[in-house]
């Protein structure tokens, strides 16, 4: 590893000296920041918005994005382990309702309809930010929860820049990254590639098995090691640019990625280890092209992409006198054809009208070779959107927003919002907004058609959802401070959910009324003390998502209890200084306990008990002539907890990562 580190080196040295002439290029840091990206404007009335600082995505950039949200925002990410499934909850809401885009393409999975961020790294993400409940309205319809928004970002005064990072890191991790860019004020490439690959192999006190100690009566919990769960994942993400003149920007971006991982027994599992054995595989393809054209008054876009995903996931279990036998080997082949069209016009400063077309065409083919079964589905989606806002005398902002939604050429009903902004002081930033909105969420393909399970006649999920808040940004000596506090609640009916059936398989149902309830709170500091720059950032966040189903058909147990796996009270503070060039960041982010069964039941295997968890960033930049070389020691898990996200998944102990990177 030290060998390849100070081969890429010399060769970032010998560039350097070859492009004494080039102008300089070096990325530039912008300072440390997790706040609200809402500023008081018309298009954002009654919207709760957050962005995720160039920062912090630069200091995780190893991870993938689960981890960014689980440690910088209030999302909860249920996470099968290290390096495997990760799902969000977004304000107490299922996985598939967080609508999630790469640059303008909506980049959930159209079996499941949800995302997996443990496969999005952050290596491709230049900005992110997100929408709450029905805000996400202003990008798609069906994000129940809310939306995430990541992108990628050109400058056009970039003439070249080279940006080279080498980690490794306890349990055999290895990440490696390289960025090129080149340009001039017309056009402009990026190229990024990155590999990441972990032996996973750590140790860890398993809780699922045990032996009664004769002696003391005591269960006995033996120490195992993380077997089968080494992950890889390498790929590589094309941009280019084009601005003939100040009016179009012409754009392609392609990224492109494979992913194997193989996924550890469960800890309750005590079979012969050369059983049970699965593997994933997961093969992406997304392109995406745009053309924006910038008017006196008007700004129009054009954007055609295509998302393609094969995935294939083996169960073998081992046979004496034959071998390793696939008990399951499934096959998924996904693509999506996605088209849109948008109009932004403003009549006055004051008054201003968006309009957008989408048409998106999703085609699935599944199959198990085993058990001979699977489904081929295609799904049209057709959908129009129209807002209006107005802004009055610079202390009140109105929002009107209507989308129609057509699925396979069924009429979706009207899906409208209406939010403010009103500013309580003129000249200070102090401002109270709502809004009130209607949603759907339709099924995805594995509800209605997976084999066996499916179930054809699922309703849509739809809701009311009503939210108000209060935001404060303020400076006190130099330092700014920025607050916002939002109550939420939203009664969802037929909500889906999959539970056991009676033939032995899991299914799909309806239950009849979910009610989600809470409120978020955020507070951001940042400033200088003497020579120190500092910065500090926390969200808090209480969540009630209960189920009020039939209790004739749920049962009394499960009536009027929270949703599985869904933590009440969940929170995280960032902090970071830097002195010279010196920095340190502490990371802090802790759940309350959380239940696995629908009836709460408080014994100790059917819930976990609440966690704290902590990380530490120590760094050091040099400067080399037009090189800038940064070292970090990042040590995860500080304490080293012992905690689970989900049932009989283990997490790691406290480990460490070393990174070095240099920029040109």
């Amino acid at each position: 590893m030290l060998k390849f580190l100070g081969i890429n080196i010399f060769m970032l040295l010998s560039l350097q000296i070859m492009a004494q002439s080039m102008a300089d290029s070096v990325f530039m840091l912008k300072s440390f920041e997790v706040s609200s990206g809402r500023i008081f404007n018309k298009e954002t009335a009654g919207m709760k918005m957050t962005t995720v600082d160039t920062l912090v995505l630069l200091q995780k950039i190893n991870l993938s994005l689960s981890d960014v949200l689980s440690e910088n925002t209030p999302v909860f990410i249920k996470n099968y382990g290290r390096g495997a499934l990760a799902t969000a909850s977004f304000r107490g809401t299922a996985e598939s309702h967080t609508q999630v885009s790469w640059n303008g393409l909506n980049i959930n999975n159209p079996m499941a309809g949800m995302v997996d961020f443990s496969l999005i790294p952050v290596y491709i993400i230049d900005d992110m930010n997100l929408k709450y409940g029905t805000a996400s309205i202003d990008d798609k319809s069906g994000g129940l929860g809310g939306s995430i928004n990541i992108s990628n970002s050109v400058d056009w005064n970039n003439r070249v820049g080279v940006r080279l990072m080498q980690g490794v890191g306890s349990y055999k991790t290895y990440d490696d990254f390289l960025q090129v860019n080149l340009g001039s004020e017309k056009f402009q490439s990026k190229t990024r590639a990155y590999f990441n690959y972990s032996k996973n192999d750590y140790t860890f006190v398993n809780m699922g098995v045990g032996e009664i100690d004769p002696q003391s009566g005591t269960i006995i919990h033996p120490l195992d090691t993380n077997k089968n769960a080494d992950f890889s994942r390498y790929g590589f993400l094309q941009e280019l640019y084009f601005k003939p003149n100040n009016s179009n920007v012409f754009s392609i971006r392609w990224w492109w990625q494979n992913a194997e991982r193989t996924i550890p027994q469960a800890t309750s599992f005590e079979g012969p280890e050369n059983s049970n054995l699965n593997t994933q595989a997961d093969l992406d393809n997304k392109i995406v092209a745009d053309w924006k054209y910038y008017g006196s008054k008007y700004r129009f876009m054009l954007l055609s992409g295509y998302s393609g995903k094969k995935l294939d996931y083996i169960l073998r279990n081992s046979v004496p006198g034959i071998g390793e036998i696939p008990a399951i080997y499934s096959q998924s082949t996904q693509q999506s054809f996605m088209n849109a069209a948008s109009l932004n016009y403003d009549f006055t400063d004051d008054l201003s009208l968006k309009t957008s077309i989408d048409y998106n065409y999703h085609d699935v083919v599944s199959s198990d070779s085993v058990s001979k079964t699977g489904y081929e589905k295609f799904r049209t989606e057709l959908s129009c959107f129209v807002a209006l806002r107005k802004s009055f005398a610079n202390r009140l902002n109105l929002n009107l927003m209507l989308r129609q939604d057509w699925v396979d050429l069924k009429i979706v009903p009207l899906i409208p919002y209406f939010g403010f902004d009103y500013k309580i002081v003129p000249d200070q930033n102090l401002f109270i907004k709502g809004n009130v909105a209607r949603n759907y969420h339709q099924p995805s393909l594995n509800d209605l058609y997976w084999q066996p399970g499916g179930n054809a006649v699922l309703k849509p999920e739809n809701g009311l959802s009503y939210e108000t808040g209060i935001d404060y940004h303020f400076i006190v000596k130099k330092n700014k401070i920025n607050t916002e506090l939002t109550v939420f609640y939203s009664n969802i009916n037929n909500w889906i959910i999959w539970i056991p059936s009676y033939k032995g398989y899991w299914k799909p149902q309806n239950v009849k009324n979910v009610v989600v309830k809470g409120f978020e709170l955020s507070v951001s500091l940042s400033g200088n003390l003497r020579n120190v720059q500092y910065s500090v950032a926390g969200n808090y966040s209480y969540t009630r998502s209960i189920n009020y189903g039939d209790p004739m058909v749920w049962g009394d147990e499960s009536y009027g209890k929270q949703l599985v796996y869904i933590p009440i009270h969940s929170g995280n503070v960032m902090l970071n200084l830097s002195w010279k060039k010196f920095h340190i960041t502490w990371q802090h982010n802790s759940y309350s306990e959380r239940f696995t069964t629908s009836s709460n039941d408080i014994m100790q295997r059917n819930r976990f008990y609440p966690y704290f968890m902590n990380d530490l960033i120590v760094g050091k930049e040099f400067s080399i002539s037009k090189l800038i070389v940064s070292a970090e020691l990042k040590v995860y898990n500080l304490f080293d907890e012992t905690y689970h996200s989900v049932l009989y998944r283990p997490m790691p102990g406290r480990n460490f990562l070393f990174t070095i990177m240099v920029k040109y």
